[in-house]
C-alpha cells in the first residue's frame, strides 16, 4: 500500500508539474504573440511615420474640424430651414458637441454660445429658439440638447 500511494503521489506531481510548464509555456507563446502584434504594430507604425507622418498630424486636425463642424451644419441646417428668429438665435452659436453620438439610449448634446449673463441673462429666450431649431436639425428616441452662454452657465435646454 506504501508503494501505491507513492506511484500514485508521483503521478499527481508529475501532472501538476506538467499542467504548470504546460501554462507557463502558453504563458510564453502568448507573451510571445503579444509581443509580435506590439512590434510590428510598432514596426508599422514607425514605417507609415516616414511617409505618412503629415497624416498623422491629420487625425487632430480632423477631431478640432468635426467639432467645428458641428456648429457650422447645424448653422447651415437653421439657415436653409429655420425661421428669421432661430437664424438669428443661431448665430450666435459658437460650438456644438455631442451631436453626432446619437444612440437613441440616452443621448445628450451640448450647444455653446456667446450670450452673456446666464439663465438671468439676454440668452434665455434664444435658447429656447436654439433647443427647437436643434430639434428640427436632430432626432433622437430620448435626447436633451442643453444651451451653455459665454461662461458656461446653463441658458436653457430641450428634448430632440
Amino acid at each position: 500500500m506504501g508503494m501505491k500511494t507513492k506511484i500514485a503521489l508521483g503521478a499527481v506531481v508529475g501532472i501538476a508539474v506538467i499542467g504548470a510548464l504546460s501554462a507557463n509555456a502558453g504563458d510564453g507563446d502568448g507573451d510571445a504573440k503579444s509581443d509580435s502584434r506590439t512590434s510590428a504594430s510598432a514596426g508599422e507604425k514607425a514605417d507609415g511615420a516616414k511617409s505618412d507622418s503629415a497624416s498623422d498630424a491629420k487625425p487632430a486636425e480632423d477631431k478640432a474640424e468635426e467639432k467645428a463642424s458641428q456648429a457650422e451644419q447645424f448653422k447651415a441646417f437653421v439657415q436653409k430651414n429655420g425661421t428669421p428668429k432661430e437664424k438669428d438665435a443661431v448665430s450666435h452659436v459658437t460650438k456644438v458637441q455631442g451631436a453626432d453620438e446619437q444612440n437613441d439610449i440616452l443621448d445628450a448634446a451640448d450647444v455653446y454660445t456667446d450670450f452673456t449673463g446666464g439663465i438671468m441673462g439676454e440668452g434665455t429666450a434664444p435658447a429656447k429658439l436654439i433647443a427647437s431649431a436643434f430639434a428640427d436639425w436632430k432626432d433622437s428616441e430620448n435626447g436633451l440638447v442643453t444651451i451653455y452662454d459665454a461662461d458656461g452657465e446653463l441658458l436653457g435646454n430641450g428634448q430632440f
